[in-house]
């Protein structure tokens, strides 16, 4: 055989093994995603994600109590803004829950009722995960403050499992592997 017929052998090998990897890599990928839905399906997540204006609240993720609505920009109503009740810290002597920036997801990211995969497309999507891009949306899950009060709710609330640095890399893994979608 010619150096030229087995380059050639040799290019058309790389091709074929990189197809027969694609697939497993896409598997791998949603595997990793299927991980970081544990977190973003937890009621942790859910309540401040709703699909609708009102908020939930509770591992149960009952209705909030007092009724309380989105607002205009996910702050609460005029009238009766989250910060009237929710301050920078828990108050766990009355169960209250507290962060400095408390508030809603935008409606944008709402994604309670939805499925995995419907929510990974959408966490996926600018327009509708507030404007962030891929490395944007994994600063945000990593190391905003507010998503990190899910692992530290106080109270007898349950954390959203594991710890966010560990699903901050969950996170990166699943971008770094093509950031495939479950179906569905």
């Amino acid at each position: 055989m010619t150096a030229r017929l087995l380059a050639v052998i040799g290019v058309f090998a790389c091709i074929a093994t990189a197809a027969a990897q694609q697939p497993d890599q896409a598997a791998r990928s949603i595997a990793l995603f299927r991980e970081a839905g544990k977190v973003l399906q937890h009621p942790r997540c859910l309540n401040c994600h709703p699909a609708g204006d009102r908020p939930s609240q509770t591992d149960r993720m009952t209705p909030h109590r007092p009724m309380v609505v989105r607002g205009a920009d996910g702050h609460g109503a005029s009238g009766l803004p989250c910060n009237a009740c929710h301050h920078a810290a828990n108050y766990d002597e009355a169960g209250v829950p507290g962060h400095p920036l408390w508030h809603l997801a935008p409606a944008s990211m709402a994604w309670a009722g939805r499925s995995l995969g419907e929510i990974c497309r959408q966490i996926k999507d600018p327009v509708r995960n507030g404007g962030r891009d891929m490395a944007a949306l994994l600063r945000h899950m990593s190391e905003d403050s507010l998503v990190g009060w899910a692992w530290a709710p106080g109270g007898k609330r349950m954390p959203a499992p594991g710890t966010q640095a560990e699903f901050g890399a969950l996170m990166r893994a699943w971008a770094d592997s093509g950031a495939a979608c479950p179906e569905g």
